[in-house]
């Protein structure tokens, strides 16, 4: 190779569920990182079985084997940004808040409660662990509408209601909030806020259903920026724009919803 130096691209670890259609989950999170030019790696919190249909059945891992997972990630490859998805259970959501409360990058969570299907990927009882213990050690988390009302009770109806749901959303301790107002009635906007500065990202509704894994590509758009160094607002930004261009191009997969196409700048 002569005298090429190489250099190691920023790191993001994905803590999440896998989804065996490729769609979403850890599929969507390592494909998106590779997009963006960071190295992705991934512990594996839950297995599901999905298609474009829906998820026909998950089987989350032990404790154990997620502590494992993030011990051999974390303790010899360390990461610049960690993102986290479905967690599944109480324990498991603990877990990782345990292991993230002490390590230093910033985590962007993306508290995964119910699916594009409808689908409950989380059980009651976890919804509370992640609002005490999850939550307080995100520098970001991104809820949608469905999942703002499940952490906090407050049901978003218009654009007016966005603030008040993010202020909820950080009385329960992350740094920063992003309510992403898809399900708007109107133009969708989404509102970013830390509770001091606030920002707003409008885009125009796209006229495509082929929308899996949004929210879980994201998330994974945000910390993979924030690992290359970009604050909050610059990584919401180039992240929401990745996505944007990413669902103008989704494609139609099975017989159900499609997903957004992870590399439409290459294609």
């Amino acid at each position: 190779m002569g005298d090429m130096t190489v250099t190691t691209p920023p790191c993001v670890l994905t803590i999440a569920g896998s989804d065996s259609g490729g769609g979403a989950g850890i599929q969507a999170d390592l494909k998106t990182m590779l997009a963006l030019g960071v190295h992705g790696m991934s512990v594996i919190a839950a297995v599901t079985a999905q298609n474009s249909l829906g998820v026909q059945g998950y089987w989350e891992l032990p404790a154990e084997a997620v502590r494992a997972q993030l011990d051999s990630v974390l303790g010899d490859i360390g990461a610049q940004a960690i993102k986290t998805g479905m967690l599944a259970s109480p324990e498991l959501v603990e877990t990782v808040a345990v292991a993230l409360g002490s390590y230093g990058a910033p985590v962007v969570v993306d508290p995964v409660g119910v699916s594009k299907h409808g689908d409950t990927l989380l059980v009651p009882e976890a919804v509370e662990t992640l609002r005490t213990q999850l939550l307080p050690v995100a520098t970001i988390v991104t809820p949608n509408l469905w999942e703002v009302e499940q952490l906090t009770s407050v049901k978003v109806e218009d654009e007016r209601d966005l603030r008040r749901a993010a202020d909820a959303v950080l009385a329960l301790g992350p740094a920063w909030a992003l309510i992403k107002g898809g399900h708007l009635p109107d133009e969708p906007v989404d509102l970013l806020t830390d509770g001091t500065s606030e920002y707003r990202f409008g885009a125009e509704r796209l006229d495509n259903r082929h929308t899996h894994g949004t929210g879980c590509t994201l998330a994974s758009a945000i910390a993979s920026h924030l690992a290359r160094g970009e604050d909050v607002p610059s990584a919401v930004e180039q992240a929401k724009a990745y996505v944007t261009g990413a669902i103008a191009r989704g494609f139609p997969l099975g017989t159900g919803i499609g997903p957004v196409d992870h590399a439409w700048q290459w294609r």
